[in-house]
């Protein structure tokens, strides 16, 4: 999801193949396997998820996070270190080769398959097991991108770290750039057509289901995510009204007590296990916020009290599939 820091993502355009030389000649380049990577400076400064194709012999050039990255051609060897680009990778047909295997959300399962390289984990995949994929295109994000420089020496890279205060504006970025380096443009714009019809609908039920919060439970202890944060889509784009508790915009949330969740009086509850979503043994969330504070106030009183799919919440989010199926789920909950 989850989680993720950079810029919104520019129109894609069909540029000349000059003009991609000049782009993958800018800054100081790093050569790939077949291709270039472009340092421009930290992904603060950069746009993530801009693309430009070029219409002489197939050469795509990408802006993202860190950079710009000219592929030679339509990637067939795909190493993905990033589970929300894995979901929209595999919706739009992309070939996989090797990604990190032990916290896949069920959707990705598949990926669990003796035919994809277990590419290690998120925060640190196995370097060597990625070069011997021998991989034609390298895509990070979130958790792998502080490895952007050593990775662009096995094979051209792209970084697809997303800015995280905007779900659906990711979700368009990610799309439209994944979209156009596998050659799929005209199914991506489709499917964000869709989404914003989605968003449309499940926003006019939210604007009139009173009052939330967003909780997430980690070793027995309970933080919340306000408007701006990386779950804040359910307040920002879904239109739930937050409760007049002050909540900052932290990306890691706000540690909170369960007298603070009764004093806030949420109509509903929007809830994220954390523990689970990792793997991590300990108590449930349901476990965890089964006590007379939670279940006093009104979401608690009148069973308006969600449990998320933490591994696309908290792992995933922002994917070609995933996305749909989290708002779904508050679609559901908002009901």
């Amino acid at each position: 999801m989850m989680l993720r820091h950079a810029r919104h993502a520019l129109p894609v355009t069909v540029s000349t193949a000059a003009a991609v030389a000049m782009l993958a000649g800018c800054g100081s380049t790093t050569a790939g396997a077949g291709g270039s990577s472009s340092s421009a400076g930290s992904s603060s400064s950069q746009a993530a998820g801009t693309a430009s194709a070029s219409s002489a012999g197939g050469a795509i050039t990408v802006s993202h996070a860190q950079g710009k990255t000219t592929l030679p051609k339509v990637p067939q060897r795909i190493v993905v270190l990033d589970y929300a680009a894995l979901d929209t990778i595999d919706a739009l047909g992309g070939t996989v080769v090797a990604t990190p295997k032990k916290t896949l959300p069920p959707s990705l399962t598949k990926f669990k398959g003796a035919n994809i390289v277990d590419a290690g984990t998120l925060k640190e995949p196995n370097i060597e097991k990625v070069k011997a994929t021998k991989p034609d295109l390298i895509v990070i994000g979130g958790r792998s991108a502080s490895l952007y420089k050593e990775l662009s020496k096995v094979a051209p890279t792209i970084d697809m770290t997303l800015k995280g205060k905007d779900a659906v504006a990711d979700y368009k970025s990610q799309v439209t750039t994944l979209g156009t380096v596998l050659g799929k443009s005209d199914e991506a714009k489709s499917k964000i057509a869709a989404i914003d019809s989605t968003v449309s609908r499940i926003k006019a039920k939210g604007q009139n289901a009173g009052t939330g919060l967003i909780l997430m439970t980690s070793g027995g202890k309970v933080s919340t995510f306000g408007p701006g944060s990386r779950f804040g889509l359910i307040h920002d784009a879904l239109g739930l009204k937050p409760t007049a508790n002050t909540i900052k915009a932290d990306g890691h949330g706000q540690a909170v007590s369960f007298e603070f969740v009764n004093q806030a009086k949420p109509n509903r509850l929007f809830v994220i296990d954390r523990d689970s979503a990792i793997g991590q043994s300990g108590k449930s969330a349901k476990a965890v916020l089964d006590n007379p504070l939670v279940n006093a106030t009104p979401a608690g009183k009148n069973n308006k009290i969600t449990y998320l799919d933490g591994q696309n919440w908290y792992l995933a989010g922002n994917g070609l599939r995933i996305l749909p199926a989290m708002l779904q789920e508050v679609e559901k909950g908002l009901g």
